[in-house]
């Protein structure tokens, strides 16, 4: 009865967001509000159908964030056709890598002071809570491939490179608690979590991507053969380039991200950055299968851009689904993982004045405007990829003690995140567009139409 009781809240669920999608992008709620409220009803809070612990279950949910992140990493990758040259990239590195240092510093200088933590588990959790996430935050993330924008690129990139720009906070916080080897006096951490797990991650993603970019292209124009099924080389894509990142020590995330830009570059140098938005788009409205789709994922100059766009649509769908399953598992797991109140106060601290302050220090000197700095500092979703984290820390032996207090601060910050910035995004974006469409007293509209040279 349980087994059939699931499928009939899984297809009820599913089939309601599917009907209120439309309305909810006009009121200020998210579909992960939705779904959280979904969690809570069918966790020991509501009905008691979904009985998960952190500790005890921790090797499920780490599985399925992880899938859920690279998903939508690999969705981001294809979104961003931005020449790497492009200045915009220096805004969303600098989040990505500056702005998160700083906060993953400030969030241990309060697990210290404020919360009692010893170093190790301060810095634990600022590695944990950094991050910004990619699944939740598509509300927020670049429209089209062709969007310009240079908050909606900005907050896109920040959240697929920090993804894996976290891990060395993550492995120094495990290393300090005696859960990872560090080498003496650090080495082992900075040589291989830090330089060689990150920069081998991207080189060996963007080597795949290109790789296999290039010979799907080659077989399709000269010979007419692979064509169709471009879902399945999304996935082999992901999972060939997380396998094998994983297999030379170094981060998956940043490989599955780099796959897609790789993927998404070939595109970009065969169509000479045609704008995709305008000029690819109507190409690509058949249905995949038919003989048309067929001629154009043959076609010498629209290939390219019909394999971009075919295998980021069915990866969109897949990212919908991961934020369904993960966000209903965070719901659950609130009610075995309650902030003590005498804590409470480092959920506004960290939204409110740890994000802000690092992002406005990280972007000291850059050429953004006021506008977008604030809604930068304001829109550092937290979610599924700190669940991830957060998961993996307890795989490696996390005391359970501690992971428990950890669990309680973690799942309490996302909850608090997918409520307060679901609510604010739909009023501040749709004010944000306004803005931008208003005349400028005769000059280009800020960060849609300007070019600027750095970030």
């Amino acid at each position: 009865m349980t087994f059939t009781l699931w499928f009939l809240i899984a297809g009820g669920l599913l089939i309601f967001m599917a009907l209120a999608g439309s309305v909810l992008r006009r009121l200020p709620l998210s579909t992960a509000m939705v779904y959280l409220t979904v969690g809570l009803g069918l966790g020991p809070l509501g009905i008691g159908l979904l009985d998960l612990d952190l500790v005890r279950d921790a090797a499920l949910i780490e599985r399925v964030a992880e899938i859920a992140v690279l998903i939508s990493l690999f969705s981001a990758g294809l979104k961003l056709r931005m020449p790497l040259s492009e200045g915009r990239w220096r805004l969303p590195g600098r989040l990505a890598f500056g702005s998160i240092s700083l906060t993953v510093g400030l969030i241990a200088l309060a697990g210290v002071a404020g919360l009692g933590l010893p170093l190790g588990a301060a810095i634990l959790l600022g590695g944990l809570l950094a991050p910004t996430d990619p699944v939740l935050a598509a509300d927020v993330q670049v429209e089209h491939p062709g969007d310009r924008d240079r908050l909606r690129f900005s907050l896109t990139g920040e959240a697929a490179l920090n993804d894996g720009s976290a891990f060395p906070f993550v492995m120094l916080g495990l290393g300090l608690l005696g859960l990872h080897e560090l080498g003496a006096f650090g080495w082992r951490w900075l040589a291989i979590d830090v330089l060689w797990a990150g920069a081998g991650g991207l080189v060996i993603g963007w080597l795949l991507g290109m790789l296999v970019g290039r010979l799907v292209l080659y077989l399709r124009r000269t010979h007419k053969e692979a064509v169709g099924l471009d879902d399945f080389l999304g996935l082999g894509l992901i999972a060939l380039s997380y396998g094998a990142a994983l297999l030379m020590h170094t981060y998956g995330f940043l490989a599955v991200f780099a796959a897609g830009l790789a993927l998404r570059r070939i595109e970009m140098q065969s169509t000479a950055m045609q704008d995709i938005a305008q000029d690819t788009a109507p190409l690509l409205q058949p249905t995949p299968g038919t003989d048309h789709a067929e001629q154009l994922a043959t076609d010498p100059d629209h290939a390219p851009a019909y394999l971009a766009q075919a295998v980021l649509g069915f990866n969109e769908q897949l990212e919908r689904i991961g934020e369904v399953a993960v966000v209903v598992l965070i719901g659950g797991l609130l009610a075995t993982s309650q902030l003590p109140s005498a804590s409470i106060w480092f959920v506004p601290l960290l939204l409110l004045v740890i994000r802000p302050v690092s992002v406005w220090l990280g972007l000291l000197g850059s050429h953004s405007s006021g506008t977008q700095r604030w809604l930068i500092a304001w829109f550092g979703i937290r979610g599924i990829g700190s669940v991830y984290y957060l998961a993996y820390a307890v795989q490696h032996g996390l005391e359970p003690a501690l992971a428990k207090q950890l669990a309680a601060l973690v799942l309490t910050t996302v909850a608090a995140s997918i409520i307060v910035h679901g609510i604010s995004v739909t009023p501040l974006m749709r004010l944000y567009r306004h803005k931008q469409s208003a005349p400028q007293h005769g000059r280009a509209t800020e960060g849609e139409n300007q070019t600027f040279p750095e970030a």
